[in-house]
């Protein structure tokens, strides 16, 4: 190990905790194939998931209540007259948004990419709720630092489908994405 003067011994395998970090993260995100989608009959017989009905019905009330007393005039106004009235729409892409995040980081499967997605979705409930106190804020706060880290290290090149095909498929077309 090594041992700076006035230091206590280095971490050992750093990455090996990122990617810890990364499926924690991940099932926090993943929670929503539970609680926000179902699986529908598309013509009577293909099924398909979809966001449940409750979450349908849930996600505009919410978005409602978190908007009244934001003060921030721009995103109130997004959350008033774009997110609540297409409430159906908005209800489909989190639900899925936040699903195939959590697939994607536990799975550590185009991990920069989920990362990213995640990020993009944590900001904006963070600006949706952020006024609500400094418990909204740290969580969000915390969130937002750890799926930096998650996207900036690559944290799926251990234990996850991004390391596997590095390692075993080096030449193949999800290799040279830069998602991984």
């Amino acid at each position: 190990m090594d041992d700076h003067a006035g230091a206590g011994p280095a971490m050992r395998s750093p990455e090996r905790w990122l990617a810890v970090l990364r499926i924690g993260v991940g099932v926090w995100f993943a929670k929503a194939i539970f609680t926000k989608l179902s699986i529908t009959l598309a013509w009577g017989f293909l099924p398909v998931p979809t966001a449940s009905d409750r979450w349908v019905h849930l996600m505009p009330t919410l978005v409602g209540k978190y908007a009244e007393g934001n003060p921030v005039g721009f995103f109130r106004e997004f959350l008033q007259h774009t997110v609540v009235i297409h409430g159906p729409l908005f209800a489909q892409l989190t639900a899925f948004g936040e699903a195939v995040v959590g697939l994607g980081l536990v799975l550590g499967c185009l991990t920069t990419l989920a990362a990213g997605v995640g990020l993009f979705l944590v900001l904006n409930y963070g600006l949706a709720v952020q006024w609500q106190g400094s418990a909204q804020q740290g969580f969000h706060y915390m969130l937002i630092s750890t799926l930096v880290v998650i996207l900036a290290t690559r944290a799926g090149r251990v234990w996850g489908v991004d390391g596997w095909v590095r390692a075993h498929r080096p030449g193949s077309w999800l290799a040279r994405l830069p998602f991984g």
